[in-house]
């Protein structure tokens, strides 16, 4: 199988091509890159296909991390994600960025209880607890909303705190990316394909809107 992966969660945008040529074998391509998501993701994406060898009519499955994390570069991967289906039919897949850390920390070597912590704004975190041990991971805690308080309260009780920014806030921590190249490690084995029109951005506040007041004529 031929993946396609879009990680832009973070503040180090990441793009990866991922081929299965046969049991057991694994061949990968990754690009990296920091700064505004609007600066050339489509670029990111030709380099990373050249480097591997493929045309973009070659990839069979797109992987998007869903976040939590920078909300403009979420909703630009799932809105390629989309176009890309339209165009040409590929399967899509949808992974929680939080689980890409986990994955990251345990290929980092990191074992044990940890939380994953990621910045919400407004003096929050989203946070998912896993333990890492033996032959990968499991979750023992969902991704949840978390005051700064709580957070504190986490490391002032030993738990060890990984994420893309973490150590800005916390000493000790480990910080760690959501790396698109394992965002499609932990496709190769999914089968939960979805359309286009259900990718959506993993975001726990309730969105409000409100309502403009009605125009009024002057004069």
């Amino acid at each position: 199988m031929k993946i396609l992966a879009v990680e832009f969660s973070s503040s180090q945008r990441s793009v990866a091509v991922l081929e299965t040529p046969g049991p057991g074998k694994l061949v990968e391509a990754e690009v990296v890159e920091a700064g505004p998501v609007e600066n050339r993701p489509l670029g990111m994406i030709e380099q990373a296909l050249r480097e591997a060898g493929l045309e973009r009519e070659q990839v069979e499955l797109l992987v998007i991390g869903l976040g939590p994390g920078s909300y403009t570069g979420i909703r630009a991967a799932i809105s390629l994600g989309q176009g890309w289906q339209l165009a040409n039919g590929v399967r899509l897949l949808g992974i929680s960025s939080a689980e890409c850390i986990a994955a990251q920390g345990y290929a980092e070597g990191i074992r044990g209880p940890i939380g994953v912590m990621i910045d919400a704004q407004r003096n929050e975190f989203y946070v998912a607890e896993y333990e890492l041990a033996g032959e990968g991971w499991r979750e023992l805690a969902p991704l949840k909303l978390a005051t700064f308080a709580d957070v504190k309260s986490l490391h002032a009780a030993g738990e060890v705190l990984i994420g893309p920014e973490v150590t800005k806030w916390f000493p000790g921590t480990r910080q760690v990316f959501p790396w698109a190249v394992t965002l499609g490690r932990l496709a190769v084995a999914r089968r939960d394909f979805v359309a286009g029109d259900k990718l959506q951005p993993i975001y726990l506040r309730e969105t409000k809107f409100v309502k403009a007041a009605p125009p009024r004529r002057l004069g």
